[in-house]
């Protein structure tokens, strides 16, 4: 029950981070949607940072990295209003800008995680 617990506080945090960056303007500039793209970044690179840490210290199941990694992590990135975006950007005709995103979205977020592991080593 206490995993539980850290995994909903967790989520309850990075859900509310993710809201407030959501209310930065960039929409407003363009209809790219750019704060998704940098949400799911910047949470690609936190677990990957996580994840490295909680194995070389071998707590890969502590309630800890459980708060950080499903919790956090998981209420911060957005992989359903990525879906969505890209479905209303095909859906509106713009094909292109909906390649790119999904694209840039699977580049940078795989990229972010695999930088994020690798950033983490190096600290150790």
């Amino acid at each position: 029950m206490y995993n539980c617990l850290m995994v909903g506080l967790g989520g309850f945090l990075g859900a509310a981070a993710r809201y407030l960056l959501g209310l930065i303007p960039f929409q407003n500039i363009t209809s790219f949607p750019i704060v998704t793209l940098l949400i799911n970044f910047i949470g690609s690179f936190a677990i990957g940072v996580i994840s490295q840490f909680s194995t070389d210290s071998g707590s890969a199941d502590s309630p800890l990295t459980l708060f950080l990694k499903t919790g956090v992590c998981g209420g911060f990135t957005t992989f359903s209003t990525f879906a969505l975006e890209s479905g209303d950007m095909l859906q509106g005709g713009r094909g292109f800008m909906a390649a790119l995103y999904i694209v840039l979205s699977l580049v940078l977020c795989i990229s972010g995680a695999v930088l994020g592991r690798l950033a983490a080593r190096r600290v150790v």
